[in-house]
């Protein structure tokens, strides 16, 4: 970041077709023949819901969509729930495992909790009766695992039937097999689904769990100001950590880059020419400078990659490199976490594997924030939406970088120019659609027309879009066909930009973005 990208609209759509066939894994994964199913009342046959924990009001079961026998599940979701229906199974300790489901409608979801190594999921979209299945395996201790079925908030019935759980059986079965019911939604985490998602069945795709709002503990802003800090001089005013402007809540360190095993791992260490112009700024000052942050309440991140950051996360062995060495300079300096800013593409399964990997071993507090060029994020299968939606369980905040991208396709499929309200909102609900919550979706500019090699806009343009998206006033030709009050907020690169600036942004955008309700 930046990446000067000039791309029309017509390239953006081949390139978007293009990045989204990298996106799509397909699972096969397959159990014995001769291993039982089970899944208790796997096609609801007793004409009950008997077995199976749905959120309150909105399961049933029906006669009259069904994919074999007399029965199927039909669960309704509302506006602020998604319509979990569970069932907890008795399994055996390190243990591979096959889920599978007939489903039926929008957004239907298939997936398994408390599976002791990585919770799978898998989704689709269509209308018609389509088979999802995954594959699992337990860990060293897990005697049960919970499967589920959901829809997607605000959206029409799905249905189900036929779910087949294929596996070795549990020493000890509980006495009912039901499932606990799903966590309380709030309507602040609810979010519209996509206008594209990807009608196969994706691999490792945690939980979308209704609360969506991301990680980070408790005590985080109901918006963010987020700022690139930079560990580079490039005529820009050099800062230290101490030095950017109070405005911004979340200061993402940039970057970290490839080691050179280029087995996945990552480094991470103060550039000593910035170090030299800062009149000696030792590591001990920048860890102290972390610190202060945090006790004022900001939190403060590494950012992984940038626009010649080449870190290729390809297979189990790099996400679990990637993932520990991530955490080591995450102990070694004191970061909340990570941002994830490559832009030369990423696998989904695998960055999503290795965020998941991190995120479990930093435990609470753990910040994770996105900055894809839009071009990688123009629908559900665009690599960077895909693994935004694979991470959503922990996703902080996913800040499209709205320049250096010349037209683009909207979420109505309209070309709206760079620079302009409809081309910002649009993409925007791009992303909300594909399935992010709107908390989790933020705004990125450029601090000044410095910063970036197009798409500069000032604060006006920023704030008129966030109106828009938050309470349908302001908007241009484009008009989302809901609000979004709960719009996650902004991001800028960078600090340092925006000091030469005069702090513009921070004064103007932060203050705008901290008043929102």
């Amino acid at each position: 970041m930046p990446s000067p990208r000039a791309v029309n609209a017509a390239l953006a759509s081949v390139a978007a077709l293009g990045l989204g066939l990298t996106g799509l894994v397909a699972l096969s994964g397959g159990a014995s023949a001769a291993t039982a199913n089970l899944v208790v009342n796997p096609g609801f046959e007793t004409g009950t819901l008997a077995n199976w924990t749905c959120d309150a009001g909105t399961g049933a079961v029906t006669t009259s969509t069904v994919h074999s026998g007399s029965y199927a599940l039909a669960a309704t979701p509302t506006a602020s729930d998604d319509a979990q229906c569970t069932q907890t199974i008795s399994v055996q300790p390190n243990s591979s495992y096959t889920l599978s489901a007939w489903v039926n409608g929008p957004y239907a979801y298939l997936g398994t909790q408390g599976d002791g190594t990585t919770d799978v999921s898998t989704w689709s979209d269509t209308s018609s009766w389509n088979q999802l299945s995954t594959t699992f395996s337990t860990g060293a201790s897990t005697t049960s695992v919970t499967i589920y079925l959901h829809g997607w908030y605000g959206q029409s019935t799905y249905y189900a039937d036929d779910v087949v759980l294929s596996g070795a059986a549990g020493p000890s079965p509980s006495p009912t097999q039901s499932g606990s019911p799903s966590p309380s939604a709030s309507a602040s985490a609810s979010s519209s689904p996509s206008s594209s998602p990807t009608p196969t069945a994706t691999a490792t795709t945690p939980t979308p769990t209704s609360t969506a709002t991301g990680s980070g503990g408790g005590g985080n802003p109901k918006h963010w100001v987020t700022g690139y800090w930079q560990d580079f001089d490039n005529g820009a005013t050099d800062q230290t950590i101490a030095d950017v402007n109070s405005e911004y809540n979340l200061i993402a360190v940039a970057f970290a880059n490839a080691d050179s095993a280029g087995d996945g791992g990552i480094t991470f260490s103060l550039d000593p020419t910035l170090q030299s112009k800062l009149g000696g700024y030792t590591d001990a000052q920048f860890k102290a400078d972390i610190a202060a942050k945090q006790a004022a309440g900001d939190k403060v991140i590494l950012s992984v990659g940038g626009q010649n950051g080449t870190i290729s996360i390809t297979s189990a062995a790099q996400a679990t490199a990637f993932a520990n060495s991530a955490y080591s300079i995450i102990q070694q300096y004191g970061f909340n976490g990570v941002d994830i800013d490559l832009e030369n593409g990423l696998n989904p399964t695998y960055m999503a594997s290795a965020l998941h990997q991190l995120a479990a071993k930093v435990g609470s507090g753990f910040i994770l924030t996105m900055a894809p060029q839009t071009i990688d994020v123009l629908n559900s299968s665009s690599d960077y939406l895909a693994t935004a939606l694979q991470v959503k369980d922990i996703l902080t905040i996913m800040n499209t970088q709205y320049y250096n991208s010349g037209s683009m396709n909207g979420c109505d499929g309209g070309v709206y120019s760079e620079g302009s309200v409809d081309f910002i909102t649009s993409l925007a609900c791009t992303a909300i659609q594909a399935g992010l919550s709107p908390n989790q979706v933020g705004i990125g500019v450029p601090a000044s027309s410095s910063a970036a090699g197009s798409g500069y806009v000032g604060p006006s343009v920023v704030e008129n879009a966030l109106n828009c998206l938050a309470k349908d006033t302001n908007c241009g030709t484009f008009k989302p066909s809901t609000t979004w009050p709960t719009i996650g907020g902004v991001m800028t690169w960078s600090t340092a930009w925006d000091a030469s600036n005069g702090n513009q942004f921070a004064t103007n955008e932060g203050a705008f973005v901290h008043a929102m309700p």
